[in-house]
């Protein structure tokens, strides 16, 4: 194994503290604890906080800034932020209009940020996401997995946070857009986790993982390598079904990148997806394509798929001024 580190038990700390000084125009650091903190908090709207095991990079701390999140807590590489951590977090973000958790559903972030819920004693909503049509349930999950989805739920709650939306508002909006969301992800290779300092699983150099988790959990099964065109019509062809009749008309198409695929591939993918899409009765009318929703350094993708209305459509577009995305600015 080669990586850029010092000692394995430093690393989640000392990248957050670079990002946090390379972004420092946007983000600061937590005084209390490790998180990333909005640098300047809008007063009185509803703090979004998110979070998770590291090694998603940009996804959490990414996604900080005006028109997204306010906070978000990093546990160590693929391990669920702490009840301590989250709620500092919370309430370092909090100021004045509330505070909504965006968890993926992984059995160890939905138990800590409940559990940092209730060591709060406020009034905190929650948004699960549960994006992931592979499997109903997986080594990390009970029901559906939270994968590249979130970044969509994200990007739309912050949108809607800055026009000063109530907390309920903010929850049931989630969950629609949620609701309206489908991800499946493939694998080319293994991920290597730091403290691992090997592969966490084996791929032949002519095979490939249908349906993989964000954390190199299996998916649907192990098969043989195939053409690109090939993979994208399997990928379409499950979140078609599994959308069912509601899979037509306008949507967003995000082609995310798990950390070892260069931005040429996955450009060819998003062809050949929206290629898949289109005839299908769906139409693509806001893309976006980058390594961000990762698993350390897999290489692989995952297709993204979520509906839109007028109201989606332009929360979407609203402006965004976070490390990771940007526009309207």
């Amino acid at each position: 194994m080669k990586k850029l580190i010092n000692a394995v038990g430093d690393v989640v700390n000392e990248s957050l503290a670079g990002f946090c000084a390379a972004h420092s125009d946007i983000v600061r650091l937590g005084k209390t604890a490790p998180f990333v903190l909005r640098r300047h908090l809008k007063q009185g709207k509803v703090a979004l906080v998110s979070g998770g095991g590291s090694g998603h990079e940009p996804l959490h701390g990414g996604f900080v800034g005006p028109g997204m999140l306010d906070a978000a807590c990093p546990g160590q590489v693929f391990t669920s932020p702490t009840p301590d951590l989250i709620l500092a977090a919370a309430e370092a973000a909090d100021s004045g209009g509330g505070v909504l958790f965006i968890v993926k559903n992984y059995e160890g972030d939905v138990m800590n940020f409940d559990m940092a819920r209730e060591m709060s004693g406020k009034t905190i909503a929650t948004v699960i996401t549960d994006d992931d049509v592979a499997v109903e349930k997986s080594t990390y999950s009970t029901g559906r997995r939270g994968v590249a989805g979130t970044l969509i739920v994200e990007k739309i709650l912050g949108a809607a946070a800055e026009e000063g939306r109530t907390l309920d508002d903010l929850k049931a909006l989630g969950d629609r857009v949620n609701a309206a969301t489908r991800s499946i992800g493939i694998a080319l290779t293994s991920c290597t986790v730091p403290a691992a300092g090997k592969p966490t699983f084996d791929l032949g150099e002519d095979e490939m993982e249908v349906g993989v988790g964000i954390h190199g959990e299996p998916g649907r099964r192990r098969i043989k390598l195939k053409p690109a065109n090939e993979i994208a019509a399997e990928m379409v062809g499950a979140i078609i079904a599994d959308l069912g009749d509601r899979a037509r008309g306008e949507m967003i198409l995000l082609i995310n990148g798990f950390g070892g695929t260069p931005l040429s591939e996955l450009y060819l993918m998003y062809d050949a997806v929206r290629k898949r899409l289109e005839p299908a009765g769906c139409e693509v009318a806001r893309s976006l394509v980058g390594n961000l929703v990762t698993s350390l350094d897999m290489a692989g993708c995952s297709v993204t798929v979520s509906l839109l209305d007028g109201e989606i459509k332009r929360l979407w577009d609203a402006p965004v001024h976070t490390a990771a995305l940007r526009w309207g600015v």
